[in-house]
């Protein structure tokens, strides 16, 4: 369909979909409306077209629309101070929720789902690229394997330069660049951060194109062969970004059994999100595992340092200038996950603080070069950030009335159910539908609440104040000895959980005895029904900051390839790897000659060749021998980076199983009864060892 028959669909379709949303009903009548708004959905549902989906989106915006137009010119009245202020507190909440929605639609409903552009056969046209490794405190433990990672990529050799960019000038670190033959880089001082460390970079420097990885993600051998073809393909495109894959757990991951078997937290945006993004040349630059043409960036002045977001501001500045942005959803690299949900928090903050100082300074709303739909999508990912007081509001909304009688919906419990259930069930549906495969249902939820508290006061100062607060780098790489519960994290959730289970008594208390207190009783009941949910999310929340351990230095990934184990006595077995890190391995155990017969090395036999490894055992048993490395020389480490985290097809994974809204909500039931149970659990482990003592001290006596 060309534009201008679109635009003249638009206008026809106008007038029908303003009379769906602004028409008045009682609640009979909308409960009608509603029902059959949901059953159509349902029914649509069966088919798997797009021009389907798109009906659906339709609908669904629709719909909801219709919930705030009825709650905008029917709900605001209030019989005193506090509870307009609580009333028109909530209904904003609900607006920015909406505002959300629809921005989300347009952002994910039209992904473009980009493929490789091949290298030209003739290497000579191949540009040069200098790749960057900026660091400031990390340590050199898990700067080394990225280094060596990007020494293995597959690219001439004569056209890569890599650097290493050390903002904390250590000696340990030029030493490790001189072994391994690769740029070392420093300044006098730290201005800007980041940004200031790469731009300081450029100027030292003179690739055509630049690579950014930071400190702790490594390189598949294909990341250049896979993105760099795009820069010659397209004269005009300036930054090229890949997904953020981790290959370690999140806190979300780690510390819920339920989060290891669904999309993390980060699926969504490094799926849809950026593919729709892409679609309206808007693709956000984050920071790593990207390629930027270096003419584009010396045209805005180099990576943005006004705002602690560098990474986003810097591709909002070339967008600005005409230059184009893409997007590969293909894991060419992974990294890191923060370790402790306290640093996920701290993550997290500083970037609502960036995204927050780009609308102050660089509004994409306003300013010349850019599309309405890019402004837009900037628009939505800094609103995005700004969730914290709305969600505090949704958590919190059902006390006014459990605990002080406050009415600030000003309407009846049966047509305020009318009119939210099919803006509720219809965007439950049609998110699921659309992104079912990278965040599950009612995860966001939990993931918002963890961090809602915290973001309230930052973003709130960084709107009135916004170049306060200063960039943070996120530790990487740390150990936990023992779990722990971060009570400090999670106090303000706990105070909260308490409050809703005390509105939650008093609510059943006066629906019970309604005649008596004089209220009714379905407007208690739907009160308590949403007190019941939020407590749900917020003890799921809660639930993320009961630490576990974490003991190991490297991480595990499932690799398969076969090897030789060589014993004392000078007997060689054949057999296959089960795991490996970069710390040590796990293989298939041949035989029992492991149990009576020391293990000196073992080789791992590779297409490209062989690579022996020194090694102890830790342990083994009738199936499997787990052993530990040991000292190798950078060499051969580089190789066993190429075998372990620099393979091509390193982090390709499956796809997650489609979302089932009623399958994730009993999950996140269960994720909370399994917080009661585990906590149990440690606190009975925890009395053993002083029963015991005390048994042994009256055996003594």
């Amino acid at each position: 369909m060309s534009k201008l028959g679109f635009y003249l669909l638009l206008l026809v379709l106008a007038p029908v979909a303003a009379v769906i949303v602004i028409t008045p009903m009682d609640s009979q009548k909308q409960y009608i409306f509603g029902l059959i708004s949901i059953g159509m959905m349902f029914l649509l549902g069966f088919s798997k077209s797009r021009k389907i989906t798109l009906v659906m989106v339709i609908l669904s915006a629709l719909m909801s629309t219709r919930y705030i137009w009825w709650r905008t010119t029917e709900t605001l009245q209030f019989n005193s101070e506090i509870e307009a202020i609580l009333g028109i507190g909530l209904y904003l909440a609900e607006l920015y929720v909406w505002l959300i929605l629809i921005l989300g639609f347009l952002q994910t409903t039209w992904p473009l789902k980009r493929t490789i552009a091949p290298l030209p056969e003739d290497i000579s046209l191949w540009p040069t690229v200098d790749v960057y490794v900026p660091t400031y405190n990390e340590s050199l433990d898990v700067v080394r394997d990225t280094v060596l990672a990007a020494q293995c990529i597959d690219y001439p050799r004569d056209k890569l330069r890599i650097y290493l960019l050390d903002d904390g000038k250590r000696s340990e670190f030029a030493v490790f660049a001189a072994d391994v033959g690769v740029g070392y880089i420093t300044r006098d001082d730290n201005r800007h951060a980041k940004a200031g460390n790469l731009n300081h970079a450029m100027t030292l420097t003179k690739g055509e194109l630049i690579c950014v990885f930071d400190c702790d993600h490594v390189a598949t051998r294909t990341f250049l062969q896979a993105t760099v073809g795009a820069f010659l393909k397209d004269s005009t495109l300036a930054l090229l970004q890949t997904p953020h894959y981790f290959y370690s757990p999140d806190p979300f991951e780690r510390n819920l059994r339920a989060a290891r078997s669904i999309p993390n937290e980060g699926a969504l945006f490094y799926g849809p999100v950026q593919q729709g993004n892409d679609n309206w040349n808007a693709t956000f630059f984050c920071g790593s595992c990207a390629v930027i043409r270096r003419s584009a960036l010396e045209e805005i002045g180099g990576f943005a340092v006004e705002t602690v977001t560098e990474d986003a501001h810097t591709a909002l500045k070339m967008q600005r200038r005409g230059w184009g942005s893409a997007f590969l959803a293909i894991p060419l690299a992974a990294g890191l996950a923060t370790e402790r949900l306290g640093l996920h928090v701290i993550q997290r903050t500083r970037w609502a603080r960036g995204m927050t100082q780009i609308f102050r300074v660089d509004n994409p709303l306003f300013g010349r070069g850019l599309k309405w739909q890019q402004r837009l999508c900037y628009l939505n990912a800094m609103l995005h950030f700004q969730f914290g007081l709305p969600r505090v509001a949704f958590l919190t909304a059902p006390l006014a009335y459990l605990l002080f009688n406050l009415n600030i919906i000003h309407s009846s419990a049966s047509l305020i159910f009318a009119y939210v259930l099919p803006h509720l069930v219809l965007s439950l549906y049609v998110n699921s539908r659309m992104n079912g495969r990278f965040r599950y249902t009612f995860w966001g939820e939990i993931y918002e609440t963890v961090m809602c508290f915290h973001l309230v006061i930052p973003t709130l100062l960084t709107l009135l104040s916004p170049k306060h607060g200063k960039f943070n780098v996120t530790d990487k790489g740390g150990l936990l000895d023992q779990g722990f519960f971060d009570f400090h994290i999670v106090r303000p959730h706990v105070i909260v959980a308490v409050l809703l289970s005390a509105g939650i008594v008093a609510g059943v208390v006066r629906a019970v005895a309604h005649t008596y207190f004089g209220v009714d009783p379905y407007v208690i009941a739907l009160n308590v029904g949403w007190a019941v949910f939020s407590l749900i999310i917020l003890m799921a929340a809660i639930a993320v900051a009961r630490e576990t351990r974490q003991v190991r230095k490297t991480i595990r990934i499932d690799v398969q390839i076969p090897a030789v184990i060589h014993y004392a006595s000078g007997i060689s077995s054949r057999t296959r790897t089960s795991d490996l890190s970069m710390g040590g391995a796990q293989l298939d155990a041949p035989d029992n000659r492991h149990a009576h017969d020391e293990i000196e090395e073992i080789d791992l036999l590779l297409k490209s060749g062989t690579i022996t490894i020194p090694v102890s055992k830790i342990s083994g048993d009738e199936e499997t021998i787990r052993l530990r490395f040991g000292d190798m020389p950078l060499a051969r480490r580089r190789e066993l980076v190429r075998v372990v985290l620099a393979r091509a097809d390193a982090w390709i994974a499956p796809e997650y199983r489609q979302d089932n809204p009623l399958v994730s909500l009993a999950t996140i039931i269960r994720t909370v009864f399994e917080l009661f149970w585990l906590s149990w659990k440690d606190r009975r482990e925890k009395r053993k060892p002083d029963s015991a003592s005390a048994v042994k001290e009256d055996r003594a006596v």
